[in-house]
């Protein structure tokens, strides 16, 4: 159990890591605001924690409401100690398929919900001089694979934007870390939570051949991820990036890896350009 009781505000809370955390961070007597689009499905954790848990319906498309929910926890609680933005899901489908409308939902829930997350409690932790920005990125933050160009996109953008976050609030004593799980057996493939694009017959065989690559593939255990994020919360300097699952950083590694080959082997290229 931590020294000091935290005070949590959780988005995306109704299931997945979201409810998991929440509920680990309940366990150990730290109070926890968790937000969802249907408080209904919050009903458990209200009924078994009482008043350590503090259930607020919200959108994270919506600045407004999100700006109204951080401020009701924080004038519930007194203050904020971790600010964890787990609100997203995944669309898959490939470039060419993807709709207007469907690129505008990814980028609204998961870049978007995000920034106005941190946007409404910033003001908050640099008033405390203290408190740790978490967002749920993804392996899939750092390298893309083929039918998930939008949710690679939105993701992406998340590890641009708290990279930087990072570095404009760290004089203010506030901590931010992205999240990077690996594949897990969460609801992320669920059809209430993933989406897709109506398939073009042309990316067939991409869609097949992601597929077989990850036939064997071996899916992390949700139940598993709570005790991390506990030690990344109470550790006295967390780092910027966590990945979660046994093969993220290898895969990571390898990405990175074939990168710097790359920029190196075209480095003659790259210096003619100076000029």
């Amino acid at each position: 159990m931590a020294d000091t009781k935290k005070i949590w505000f959780i988005t995306g809370a109704a299931r997945g890591f979201g409810l998991l955390w929440a509920r680990a961070a309940l366990e150990r007597g730290d109070n926890v605001a968790v937000t969802a689009r249907n408080t209904d499905a919050l009903a458990p954790l209200v009924e078994q924690f009482r008043d350590a848990v503090f259930p607020i319906a919200l959108d994270v498309t919506d600045r407004q409401a999100v700006f109204d929910a951080v401020g009701k926890a924080h004038q519930k609680f007194g203050r904020l100690d971790v600010v964890l933005s787990n609100a997203g899901y995944g669309h898959q489908g490939a470039v060419e398929e993807i709709t207007e409308a469907e690129a505008h939902a990814q980028i609204d829930t998961n870049l978007f919900g995000t920034m106005w997350v941190a946007q409404a409690a910033l003001p908050i932790l640099r008033e405390q001089k203290s408190g740790h920005i978490i967002a749920v990125s993804s392996v899939l933050g750092v390298f893309a694979i083929p039918n998930f160009g939008i949710y690679n996109a939105s993701k992406f953008a998340v590890e641009g934007l708290l990279d930087a976050l990072s570095q404009e609030v760290a004089s203010f004593g506030i901590n931010v870390t992205l999240i990077e799980p690996a594949g897990y057996a969460t609801d992320f493939n669920n059809p209430s939570s993933a989406k897709n694009s109506a398939p073009n017959p042309a990316y067939q065989g991409v869609r097949d051949g992601l597929a077989a690559a990850f036939a064997n593939y071996v899916m992390g255990n949700p139940a598993a991820t709570p005790a991390a994020i506990l030690k990344l919360v109470d550790s006295p300097n967390p780092p910027l990036r966590l990945a979660l699952g046994s093969s993220a950083v290898g895969d990571i590694t390898g990405v990175y890896q074939n990168r710097l080959s790359t920029w190196e082997s075209w480095q003659d290229v790259s210096a003619e350009a100076q000029g």
